[in-house]
C-alpha cells in the first residue's frame, strides 16, 4: 500500500502544528519551507483538513492554522481513510472498472481485502501524539536552516 502525496501531506501537516502550542498559529508558508514543498499543494490539504475539522483555520491580519483538537484525540486511521481517495488495491476492488476475466474464482482479492484491513488496523491503532513525538524536539528540527544541516 502507498499512501498518495496529498496524504502524506496532510500527516506532515498534523505533524507540524502539533509541535505548536495549542494557541499558536502557523501559515502555510513557514510549513511549505520547514519540509520544501510546494505551498500550493498545502492550500488544497489545509483546506480540506479544516473542512475536516482537524484544524482550525483563522482568516485576517494575524491568522493560520491549528489543530482543532488535541494530538492525541487525532487518529492516524481516520486521518488516512478522510485523505486518501480511493483504496482499489487492483482491479477488481473497483466494480464499474473491473474487467478481469478470473475475478469471479480469484483468491487474490479476498487476500488484498483482509492485508487492506490489517493495514488500516494498525493505523487505528496510532494518534497524532504517538506519531509526532516530542514538541520541543520536533520544534528545533522545523527551526533548523535547511541549508545549516
Amino acid at each position: 500500500m502507498r499512501l498518495t502525496l496529498y496524504t502524506d501531506y496532510s500527516l506532515r501537516v498534523l505533524i507540524y502544528l502539533s509541535s505548536k502550542g495549542q494557541n499558536e498559529l502557523a501559515n502555510i508558508k513557514e510549513i511549505a519551507e520547514a519540509y520544501q514543498i510546494s505551498k500550493n499543494h498545502l492550500m488544497k490539504v489545509t483546506h480540506e483538513l479544516g473542512k475536516m475539522g482537524i484544524i482550525e483555520t483563522i482568516r485576517g491580519r494575524g491568522g493560520g492554522i491549528r489543530l482543532a483538537m488535541h494530538p492525541k484525540e487525532i487518529n492516524i486511521g481516520q486521518v488516512v481513510r478522510q485523505t486518501e481517495d480511493d483504496f482499489h488495491l487492483v482491479e477488481c476492488f473497483n466494480k464499474e472498472a473491473n474487467q478481469c476475466i478470473v475475478t469471479p474464482v480469484c483468491g487474490l482479492k479476498h487476500v488484498l481485502v483482509k492485508a487492506l484491513q490489517a493495514y488500516l488496523s494498525v493505523l487505528d491503532q496510532y494518534t497524532l501524539q504517538d506519531v509526532a513525538g516530542d514538541p520541543a524536539i520536533l520544534r528545533s528540527l522545523f527551526e533548523q536552516n535547511p541549508e545549516e544541516s
